[in-house]
């Protein structure tokens, strides 16, 4: 069976779209260093870049490492999601297993944020005023997680239907 690009269904390409979207939002602020005091503010503004402001690739493992299984989920479904005997031994279920599993991973990012500090720099920041707090990307990686999970529900509804319909039998063709 030859890949083509009309067979893939719109779930298929929402999972790719949203793998490639947890990949953009990698490149992202993940984590933010922000302040409500004026001094600080000016302390924090003098500083480099990357020590006020962390991609997910800079974050903790609860950062980069959801976004990837969600682009290789999405990768998976578009190119193997319209055989028959992938999606039968359980692709979908395959493609939600992984989905959840970076959302949760994202989720625990979300609460163990201020880990990606050591106990001393955390002091240092209560002291100081400054809080720990999540980038745009890390919100973007978060709504791809849930876009992946519900395309893979949904996809995995439809397979479930698929399951249940007669096979197509292709005409044999006659020997000479």
């Amino acid at each position: 069976m030859s890949f083509s690009v009309k067979s893939v269904t719109w779930r298929e390409w929402l999972g790719l779209a949203a793998g490639l979207l947890a990949l953009g939002s990698m490149f992202l602020p993940w984590t933010t260093l922000s302040t409500n005091k004026p001094d600080i503010e000016d302390i924090l503004a003098q500083l480099d870049h990357s020590d006020v402001v962390r991609d997910a690739w800079h974050s903790s493992f609860f950062a980069w490492c959801p976004p990837l299984p969600l682009l290789l989920a999405g990768l998976v479904v578009v190119f193997f999601g319209r055989i028959r005997k992938a999606r039968v031994s359980g692709l979908p279920h395959l493609w939600l297993a992984v989905a959840v599993a970076a959302l949760l991973l994202m989720v625990v990012g979300w609460f163990t944020l201020d880990w990606e500090f050591d106990a001393d720099q955390r002091g240092i920041f209560d002291a100081a005023g400054i809080a720990i707090g999540p980038g745009f990307g890390r919100f973007l990686g978060l709504l791809a997680a849930l876009v992946s999970c519900v395309a893979a529900f949904l996809d995995m509804r439809a397979a479930r239907a698929e399951s249940r319909q007669p096979r197509k039998r292709e005409p044999r063709s006659k020997s000479r």
